[in-house]
């Protein structure tokens, strides 16, 4: 029983961070953003984009507030005509441009080299990056309200997190972890307040750096080998002396990540293994994870008719946890009902990927749109 009272007093400690993580220190940009007065520009790689990336260039071209906006788009190797639909949507547009990506060279992964190409080429006069994925569809007023939010919060990078469209089982099991996990872990102030480069997170699908900022921090290059680009460019950042943020997005971009089981389940696998670091971390933070989030609803029914008591403080314990996934969707535009009931099977699930993510890198079988990852 005093272990079961640990076990819901620590619970109840995360679903408490969570709860002030939400309500008093995650940003959260206007949605009524003044006009942007600098140059941006917008920095969109694709690779085999060409079902994914017409919403989102169309987004961005509707993008209202921002006089000086310039699209730099890169096709990064693409073989499913990706270049052919950019023309098409883009038409003769002045503020897009195109390029032709280069390979990335050896000590570099895809991403970050597609990423580096993109800022080195942009037009030099501008001040702001906005960094975008091809599944994100930004709302009109969302790169004038990022960049705002940029320049109010007196960062060097800001990570607006887009609302995650779920549509399947496996997305409603999988994805609503993201936001729970930095929004109960995380704490959100002394990151923004902190230099320390290990206290850092950032999500690559929606970026915003100072252009100068990024430059000192030696922008992607000093990322070129990591397969989280996004976290490490947050910690170049903080190593250059800059500071960081995240922020709720959910208002200004949505972003649909996989269409099946079977891309969720590889884009996870081929990362998990660097979220944790060490095996042996891994194994920590999961067998934790398992023992907050989902032992307390087992225990409820194993001893529900032979010892009440414990039932119900493990009952307590479960409805806490769901509480945490609640406050999370509430916070960030997600989805709540019923899905947050599902939370401990979200959390087996998410220790399954990560241990399949450290199976297949050790057998060096880990890749992603064709390249290895490790």
């Amino acid at each position: 029983m005093t272990v079961l009272l640990a076990l819901l007093v620590a619970v109840a400690a995360l679903t408490g961070h969570t709860w002030l993580n939400a309500a008093r220190w995650l940003r959260r940009p206007t949605d009524r953003p003044d006009d942007v007065d600098e140059p941006v520009a917008v920095l969109l790689p694709l690779r085999d984009e060409a079902t994914r990336v017409t919403p989102c260039l169309r987004a961005l071209l509707a993008q209202r507030g921002v006089p000086g906006l310039r699209v730099v788009v890169l096709d990064d190797g693409s073989t499913d005509g990706t270049a052919d639909v950019v023309r098409a949507v883009a038409g003769d547009d002045p503020r897009v441009t195109l390029l032709t990506g280069v390979a990335p060279p050896p000590g570099w992964l895809g991403k970050p080299h597609a990423c580096w190409q993109l800022a080195t080429r942009a037009d030099p006069d501008a001040t702001a990056l906005v960094f975008v994925d091809a599944d994100v569809v930004l709302a009109p007023h969302a790169v004038a309200a990022a960049v705002t939010e940029l320049r109010a919060a007196r960062v060097t990078l800001l990570s607006p997190y887009p609302r995650i469209v779920v549509a399947t089982a496996a997305d409603r099991l999988v994805q609503p972890l993201l936001q729970w996990l930095w929004l109960t872990f995380l704490p959100l102030r002394a990151m923004e307040r902190s230099p320390r480069p290990s206290l850092a997170a950032a999500g690559g699908q929606f970026l915003v750096v100072d252009r100068a900022g990024y430059t000192a921090a030696g922008g992607h290059a000093a990322v070129a080998d990591k397969i989280l680009e996004d976290v490490e460019l947050a910690r170049a950042v903080k190593r250059a002396g800059g500071r960081i943020a995240l922020a709720d997005g959910s208002r200004l971009a949505t972003c649909r990540m996989y269409d099946d089981w079977p891309q969720l389940r590889d884009g996870y696998s081929k990362s998990l293994w660097a979220s944790f670091g060490h095996p042996g971390a891994a194994a920590a933070v999961v067998a934790a994870l398992l023992l907050l989030y989902t032992a307390p609803p087992l225990i409820a029914l194993g001893f529900a008719s032979t010892v009440p008591r414990v039932s119900m403080v493990a009952l307590i314990a479960y409805l806490l946890g769901v509480t945490g996934r609640v406050l999370t969707a509430r916070a960030t535009g997600g989805r709540w009902w019923p899905d947050a009931l599902a939370h401990p099977v979200s959390v087996v699930v998410l220790g399954w990927l990560t241990l399949r993510s450290y199976h297949l890198r050790k057998r060096r079988r880990l890749t992603w749109r064709g390249r290895p990852v490790s």
